[in-house]
């Protein structure tokens, strides 16, 4: 199936002249230049400019660390952003459908209600992977995406890369892969595939291995069509300096990135070892990502459990396909102890 991005952007967009900051008319920033063309305030305290438009020094690292050019990479204020600036690039309200796979994360819904674009359901299967078949007989000529949450939230596993590579054959749509767990995962990602398929979008984040939740930075890899349709609808400082500034002090250790991944991996095999002690614990499923999902007996009595002894966790018993489970994220050393001395001092 050949994939026309022309047909896929809304109309009003394809149409869209991109606001022009004052920044992207005048790129250069020297030392001896004056400006005076933002009205921004002249007293400098280090975050009296505007910051760049197209994050280029930002770009320029992540281009080298993860293989994908600069005009194929678009960053957002988290991936939240990121995935709204997709649904209203290319789903017409009131008319398109965008195909979720329950259990999954659930902005993706959100998203789609805000912007009030219809949702189509294809469950995953008893194993927590892509049903393919079942995707495929629920897209329909208004199919505009399909989100895969690979590694998957709340399941933890990644998806089969040949189900994932079946989909994006098959559907004459964007296929987004959200990768914000792929570090932790023994699999290749996707963005190292963008060239083979032109409707691929992979969403990446620095909130989980990078450890920098709190300055909300997300990242698109994409065609570089794709991404210059998102560059056009995009609010022209989406991504302030203070988050560009802490983004390129983490991005230049990767060492330190490395180690903190190797390490959050070697507890959570530590975590699974024991928490197959836990006798009320039914069954502990595979993890790809910095989490473990466990189906409990009950889930919510385990859950108030915990939040007696201080330790909050996440109850997905409300998931379809994900009755009487917790979600529990890998902690520290110490944290992960006093989560399995919490456990094992519980009553059957």
């Amino acid at each position: 199936m050949t994939f026309d991005l022309k047909n896929s952007v809304r109309p009003n967009i394809a149409q869209l002249k991109a606001y022009s900051s004052a920044r992207d008319e005048f790129e250069e920033n020297t030392a001896t230049m004056v400006f005076l063309d933002a009205n921004e305030n002249p007293f400098e305290n280090g975050v009296n400019r505007y910051p760049d438009p197209k994050q280029k020094s930002v770009k320029a690292l992540l281009s080298e660390l993860k293989g994908v050019p600069t005009d194929q990479i678009l960053l957002g204020n988290g991936s939240d952003e990121v995935l709204d600036l997709l649904f209203r690039a290319f789903c017409e309200p009131k008319e398109d459908n965008v195909i979720l796979l329950p259990p999954t994360y659930g902005m993706y819904e959100v998203l789609a209600n805000l912007n009030n674009i219809q949702i189509k359901e294809a469950l995953l299967d008893a194993r927590f992977d892509i049903d393919v078949e079942q995707v495929l007989q629920v897209a329909d000529a208004k199919s505009k995406m399909i989100f895969l949450c690979s590694p998957n939230n709340p399941t933890a596993n990644a998806f089969s890369a040949e189900r994932i590579e079946i989909i994006l054959k098959n559907f004459n749509g964007l296929v987004v892969v959200d990768e914000a767990y792929i570090d932790f995962s023994s699999q290749d990602s996707w963005s190292n595939k963008l060239k083979n398929y032109p409707n691929l979008v992979v969403c990446q984040t620095l909130s989980k291995a990078y450890g920098m939740a709190g300055i909300r930075l997300g990242i698109c890899f994409a065609s570089k069509e794709i991404v210059a349709v998102l560059n056009r609808i995009k609010p022209p400082y989406n991504v302030n300096e203070l988050t560009q500034q802490r983004a390129k002090e983490r991005l230049l250790k990767p060492e330190a990135v490395e180690k903190e991944i190797a390490q959050i991996i070697l507890e959570r095999g530590l975590l699974e070892t024991h928490l197959k002690t836990v006798s009320y614990i039914d069954e502990i499923y595979p993890s790809d990502a910095n989490f473990i999902l466990v189906k409990v007996d009950d889930a919510n009595k385990r859950y108030q459990q915990l939040l007696e002894k201080n330790i909050v966790v996440r109850n997905r018993s409300s998931q379809v396909l994900c009755e009487n489970t917790l979600r529990l994220t890998v902690g520290s050393p110490e944290e992960n102890a006093k989560l399995v001395a919490a456990l094992k001092e519980l009553q059957p």
